[in-house]
């Protein structure tokens, strides 16, 4: 595929994604999981974790870096800006014109019905979503008790983002070495 098919590609994906973006970056990240990794298998769950976890982990919104990192991943630089402008179109314009016509909507019972509605819907949009990804989100089965044990840190004891984060470096870094060791023992006991 040329660039410039490449980059329309894109720019028409994430577009159809900004415009559903109801509930917050990881509504897409629930549409990227089943275009991507689902339907193209451009992507694993694996590799989109680790681009959401990037995503996340970096200044800035999370959805906006995952759009940039894609991108990149998908076609380098270009394809990163095309994906994020892509992406903040169709917000931005629908907030334009709910910004100009704020005080009509404001009070118009069918706006109002159809937010909550529209908020009820994303629930289980984002529970798939992280469901999804947990499934073949980890090579380990302790990666699991660190996910929890970060989940209880983060909802139940305030611990922040940044903690969190390098909390899972230093046990990813503890947990890959374990596995390594434990297969170059194996390694070694078979080949003696």
């Amino acid at each position: 595929m040329k660039k410039g098919e490449k980059m329309l590609k894109l720019f028409w994906q994430f577009f159809q994604f900004g415009c559903f973006t109801f509930g917050g970056g990881w509504s897409i990240i629930a549409q990227m999981q089943k275009l991507y990794v689902e339907k193209e298998k451009t992507l694993t769950s694996q590799e989109l974790l680790d681009i959401t976890s990037v995503g996340r982990s970096l200044p800035g919104t999370m959805i906006g870096n995952v759009a940039m990192l894609y991108g990149c991943r998908a076609g380098g630089f270009a394809c990163g800006v095309i994906c994020v402008i892509a992406m903040i179109l169709p917000p931005m314009i629908t907030l334009s014109l709910i910004t100009y016509f704020y005080t009509i909507f404001k009070e118009n019972t069918w706006v109002v019905s159809a937010m909550t509605g529209v908020r009820a819907a994303i629930v289980p949009i984002i529970a798939s979503a992280a469901v999804n990804m947990l499934k073949g989100a980890f090579r380990f089965p302790p990666c699991f008790v660190l996910a929890g044990a970060a989940f209880v840190l983060y909802l139940f004891f305030n611990v922040g983002c940044v903690e969190l984060v390098v909390m899972g470096i230093i046990g990813g870094f503890l947990i890959c070495e374990f596995y390594e060791r434990k297969e170059a023992g194996k390694h070694d006991s078979h080949t003696a």
